[in-house]
């Protein structure tokens, strides 16, 4: 029983690396969208193997009571699906600094609230490289912050366009 248990994860192993396709060395684009508000993020990926990449987000984030900015790192798994579509996972995290609109601050004095936080994030999502540089993906982001602005569990949503090099 251990010897067929073993055969089928060789098999499986070398079926799946023969699918494989290598992702972008570089890519440079927009992800737009997030949980809470309107957020756009400057996004450089960085193919480090065939199936793995380094994500790099810098950040803004615009509300009725705040006004944000953020850096997140990430480390993703590419997954081939069929065709020119993948899915990734991934996992990091990243900081951020706030700065909390004075109508919505819970002192009494009249300065705007605003400090530093931090986050830890996870990521799922689907790509679609087209046979021109154009990557296209739509991914979920779970974060959990740390701070008394950011510290609760926080769904971030978001259309990426990026320039593949």
């Amino acid at each position: 029983m251990k010897k067929l248990i073993l055969f089928s994860v060789l098999a499986i192993g070398f079926a799946t690396m023969g699918y494989s396709q290598e992702i972008a060395r570089n890519a440079l684009g927009l992800r737009l969208g997030d949980g809470d508000g309107f957020g756009a993020e400057i996004s450089y990926q960085r193919g480090i193997g065939d199936n793995n990449r380094l994500e790099f987000d810098l950040g803004w984030r615009d509300s009725d009571k705040y006004d944000a900015f953020r850096v997140t790192g990430l480390y993703q798994w590419v997954f081939p699906i069929e065709g020119d579509f993948n899915w990734y996972v991934g996992a990091g995290g990243g900081l951020g600094a706030y700065d909390r609109d004075d109508r919505y601050d819970d002192f009494d004095d009249d300065d705007d609230d605003g400090g530093a936080y931090g986050f830890v994030a996870g990521d799922i999502g689907i790509e679609y490289n087209f046979n021109i540089p154009l990557l296209l993906s739509l991914d979920f982001r779970p974060e959990v912050g740390f701070n008394d602005f950011d510290d609760d569990f926080d769904f971030d949503i978001a259309l990426g366009i990026r320039y593949q090099f």
